[in-house]
């Protein structure tokens, strides 16, 4: 609340006691004018009436009745024409004063900002129609009220302190503070007052206005958070993109052991407990990638009533019988495209989220639909697009979240789970996949009611794709070709070249574009195969793949990368066509991507 001193340097009010004057002195020339009139008028009579009251006074003057009638009547006409001018002047300042009653009526009941005037004591003398629309008090129940009685106790004194300085020194500071609503919310309110003073320079009266601020406030907390969770997510993300390269040589390490230590050996346990602890930590890595969105995906045209459906039974699993899952699939829900096991690991995550609510049983619903976010949604989320939206639903009967704690819950690490039970990002990597997938998601929740997370992602027109089955590595038949392995990281080079060559490739290795492009111009040999990295010092390996695809037409292109750069895909999405093998990899997912790529460059 900035608390000043009303002064006459404003020019809106100098034009307004300006024209307040210039009524006043009206008024008073009008008034002055009816004193002398009637006066005239008055001596007129007297003198038309003395000699015949007074006969003595004949013999001072001589009377002519036939003038004094004359004077009388020309007395009497200009009587008559003042009362018109006066009529029209009394009629003038009505309008004029009617006019402003309703400019100041526009003004108090159209004004978006709540106007108060409030004597020294606080006790309210008005109140605009705005309080009611913005605080639901009617005007009986305000003044009944004093005017720090709906203000936040932890604020009232900070407000009480402030207006006794202004009165006391004329002086104000800004004051921001919280007052309730008749529903009991409390709205953050900005407030500018000014000081009203007597004849005597006294303080008479406060005119307060005060402006709400909630959404505004509530809009610097969202880019505040936004801001926090985008500074978490490129730590993240380049840790995850360093510690991919150092996961996929523990696990492939792990794996060479594990073909060369019999299942009876006492160390084969150790070396399964190393690779699955690569693994874990590679998922892991994977949620960060998916929260600080840098993870690729390869979206395709989804049915989310058909992924729901064929994961059905493993979510049943999931919940235990002791919670009701129920399906309320519409069926006429609109595709999406997206990353379907993305899309699989929001599903299960929220499930996992909904079944930790409720610890005792309970009820869960998933559900699917079509759903329009119009005008009325932007107001309250403007960063939103407007337009046509398939919506997953997953409601909860748990012990649901206050609003601190809905703040929070989307911040990966944050988890209300007690130690070794959760990693906290859960919520985190569906927020960064539904984000990345172009789409928004919202929880509604209350302390002993539940929970509902709502997704909404872009519909689009086509049939859905239907899920292509994943073929063993063994199963895989293809003929062994020329390779060229293009990684900086030494290690994982090295240990990509020795598990290609042991498959019965042929395997160049360069650490950079420069070297790979040399021993490719001085190799006359065919190469069916550029295996590289995405991200390398010097030339990336984007633009690596197109000089080698222009001087060797028909070479087949496979990407590595722990996530996109930018290089080879547009917002994290790859281009039709692109192949890419995610890090840290298996052996198996080599060879099989490696077979992929060598086949699709053949057709």
């Amino acid at each position: 609340m900035k608390i000043f001193v009303s002064t006459a340097g404003g020019d809106a009010g100098g034009q307004f006691r300006e024209g307040w004057r210039l009524n006043e002195r009206r008024q008073w020339w009008l008034s002055s004018s009816a004193i002398v009139v009637s006066l005239i008028l008055t001596s007129g009579i007297v003198s038309l009436l003395l000699p015949s009251l007074i006969p003595q006074l004949g013999s001072y003057y001589a009377f002519d009745a036939n003038v004094a009638v004359h004077a009388l009547v020309g007395i009497i006409l200009i009587f008559d024409i003042y009362v018109v001018f006066q009529q029209v002047q009394i009629s003038r300042f009505r309008k004029q004063l009617a006019e402003r009653e309703e400019l100041f009526r526009l003004i108090s009941e159209n004004a978006a900002d709540m106007i108060a005037v409030v004597d020294v004591n606080g006790q309210r003398l008005y109140n605009s129609p705005s309080y009611e629309k913005l605080l639901g008090y009617s005007r009986d129940e305000l003044q009944k009220t004093s005017a720090f009685e709906q203000i936040h106790a932890d604020d009232r004194q900070t407000v009480i302190d402030a207006a006794s300085d202004a009165r006391r020194t004329g002086m104000g500071r800004t004051v921001e503070y919280r007052i309730r609503h008749k529903d009991s919310r409390w709205l953050n309110v900005e407030s500018t007052a000014s000081v009203v003073r007597n004849q005597d320079g006294e303080v008479e009266k406060l005119v307060i206005v005060n402006r709400d601020i909630t959404e505004r406030r509530q809009l610097e907390e969202q880019l505040h958070r936004s801001q926090k969770l985008e500074a978490i997510g490129r730590l993240s993300g380049g840790v995850a993109h360093d510690f991919n390269n150092l996961l996929g040589l523990i696990i492939g390490y792990s794996e060479a052991l594990q073909q060369r230590i019999p299942p009876e050996d006492p160390y084969r346990e150790a070396v399964d407990e190393i690779q699955n602890a690569g693994k874990r930590a590679a998922a892991l890595t994977q949620q960060l990638l998916a929260f600080s969105r840098k993870q690729v995906l390869e979206p395709r045209i989804l049915s989310l009533n058909d992924i729901i459906v064929d994961i059905e039974k493993m979510l049943r699993r999931l919940v235990g019988e002791n919670i009701h899952m129920e399906l309320a699939l519409a069926p006429d829900t609109q595709s999406i495209k997206a990353d379907r096991s993305q899309i699989e690991q929001v599903i299960l995550n929220l499930v996992v989220n909904a079944r930790d609510a409720m610890p005792n049983g309970g009820k869960l619903v998933i559900e699917t639909g079509n759903w329009q976010l119009d005008r009325s949604t932007v107001l309250r989320h403007p960063y939103v697009i407007p337009g046509p939206y398939a919506l997953l639903k997953v409601t909860d009967t748990g012990c649901g979240m206050d609003a601190e704690l809905q703040s929070h819950i989307f911040e990966p690490f944050f988890t209300t789970k007690e130690k070794g039970k959760g990693t906290g990002l859960g919520l985190a990597t569906a927020y960064g996949v539904i984000k990345q997938s172009g789409g928004y998601i919202w929880v509604d929740s209350e302390v002993g009611k539940g929970t509902a997370f709502r997704i909404y992602l872009p519909q689009v027109s086509g049939a859905a794709e239907p899920v292509i089955e994943t073929k063993p590595a063994a199963a895989i038949a293809g003929e062994r070709g020329t390779i060229l392995v293009v990684e900086d990281e030494a290690a994982l080079r090295k240990l990509t070249k020795k598990t290609l060559s042991e498959a019965g490739h042929k395997v160049f290795e360069a650490e950079d574009a420069a070297e790979a492009l040399e021993i490719s111009r001085k190799s006359g040999d065919t190469i069916d195969l550029l295996l590289t990295d995405v991200i390398m010092p010097g030339m990336s390996g984007k633009k690596l793949a197109d000089v080698m695809v222009a001087e060797r037409p028909g070479i087949g292109v496979l990407y590595m990368s722990g996530y996109t750069d930018g290089e080879i895909a547009t917002h994290g999405v790859l281009e039709k066509g692109t192949a890419i093998l995610r890090k840290p990899f298996t052996r198996d997912e080599l060879m099989r991507r490696v077979e992929d790529a060598m086949m699709a460059a053949a057709r």
